[in-house]
């Protein structure tokens, strides 16, 4: 931490209001909003509430973002901001930088715009990044696509910019484009799309494996082709598909055993929490814990059908999902393990416990935080948060009386 960062830190520390604690029982008893649905099993939702939230402080470290979607923590401590508009910018030594040079044509209108940033393990060697966005494909119609590049030493342009994935079909919408970035723990990489809003139950996109709608797919992050391993080899498949049945993807992470676990936004209740896994069916839309939002049924409340998977949890009344992190480190040692998620509508961050590939308890972070769009895990262990309002900020979310 440089001087200057630490002298306004400690100042942040003795002027800044604990964070209150939620009533933590508050989000259990709410009802849900789709009616007359029951769990598949006990634990699939409304798990126990974890008592004694603790209390934090908020430290601001950017703030006036323009509706900021993803980060990647650099390992010299620099931070990488996506902002929808079309930027991304790095954060290093208390200055955020100017929007980054370099950038292909991205599609802006609704929910698209640039989206998650992420690097790789060898990055002090590479300085390669990768990104997602939403991309113009003539007319109307847009995908989203991955790009990577390589950071300018300077930190002010990507370099070498060449585009490796497009979703295919290309559509005309202007919402649910995914889209997380994470890579295994061979270095391939996990991207999870949405089904951009086209779901019909008579031609679902997010079940066809001749798209990418609705799908998570596993990529060589070099060439955007297939990686080695995935599970479909039929020529009427898109070989990139490593699961599918999805919705509208915007958190994944891997936990500490390199299995990738994602949370999709549902409709009107119903966001999943999953554990993808390679050719399995996740169900999106025929069967559905959530409803549409005009109060319908979707597929007749359908929620369980041979051959389709059950989500790990849902949450009904929903969270509204967006960026995940297992954590480990040492500022919250209770938390190592647990799964944090950002929550656009609980405007808190969400922390699960896991036994196995079972959720046992569930508790809400901060209070009035706004909407949580991504989050990470900072060097000394704090809770790095973007929230995507306009304007929009980067925090600190650290433990009351650790050291700066």
């Amino acid at each position: 931490m440089t001087p200057l960062r630490a002298l306004a830190t400690s100042f942040a520390l003795a002027l800044a209001p604990a964070l209150p604690a939620l009533a933590q029982e508050d989000f259990n008893d709410r009802p849900p909003e789709a009616r007359g649905q029951s769990p598949a099993f006990e634990g699939q939702t409304r798990a126990p509430v974890i008592p004694r939230a603790p209390r934090l402080i908020r430290i601001p470290l950017v703030e006036g973002l323009e509706y900021p979607w993803g980060m990647a923590v650099l390992p010299d401590g620099g931070i990488l901001i996506t902002e929808r508009p079309g930027t991304i910018r790095l954060f290093r030594d208390d200055r955020l930088s100017e929007p980054l040079k370099g950038l292909p044509e991205i599609f802006v209108e609704g929910q698209g715009g640039m989206l998650d940033v992420a690097v790789a393990p060898d990055f002090a060697q590479t300085r390669q990044v990768w990104f997602s966005f939403s991309e113009p494909r003539g007319n109307r119609e847009s995908s989203t696509s991955v790009g990577t590049g390589i950071l300018s030493d300077d930190g002010s342009a990507l370099e070498d910019v060449r585009v490796i994935f497009r979703q295919e079909p290309p559509v005309e919408s202007p919402i649910h484009f995914g889209s997380r970035l994470v890579f295994d723990q061979q270095g391939n990489l996990y991207v999870t799309t949405g089904e951009r809003g086209i779901y019909s139950a008579e031609q679902p996109v997010s079940q066809d494996l001749g798209g990418h709608l609705g799908k998570v797919l596993r990529i060589d992050p070099q060439t955007g082709e297939a990686a080695a391993g995935n599970p479909f080899t039929e020529s009427e498949a898109r070989r990139e598909i490593w699961s599918y049945g999805h919705r509208n993807i915007q958190a994944a992470a891997l936990d500490a055993q390199g299995r990738l676990w994602t949370v999709e936004h549902g409709a009107n209740g119903g966001d999943e929490l999953n554990r993808p896994q390679a050719g399995l069916n996740y169900g999106w839309p025929i069967i559905s814990y959530g409803q549409d939002y005009g109060g319908e049924p979707i597929n007749q409340g359908i929620t369980h059908k041979d051959g389709m998977e059950q989500p790990v949890y849902y949450w009904d009344p929903v969270i509204a999902p967006s960026g995940m992190v297992f954590y480990q480190g040492e500022m919250f040692p209770e938390w190592n393990g647990n799964a944090l998620i950002g929550g656009l509508r609980s405007g808190t961050v969400v922390r699960l416990e896991l036994d196995g590939d079972r959720v046992t308890g569930e508790q809400r972070i901060g209070d009035n935080l706004g909407r949580v769009r991504d989050v990470a895990i900072a060097p000394d262990g704090a809770l790095l948060v973007l929230n995507d309002e306009n304007p929009g900020s980067l925090f600190r979310l650290t433990r009351i009386g650790a050291q700066p």
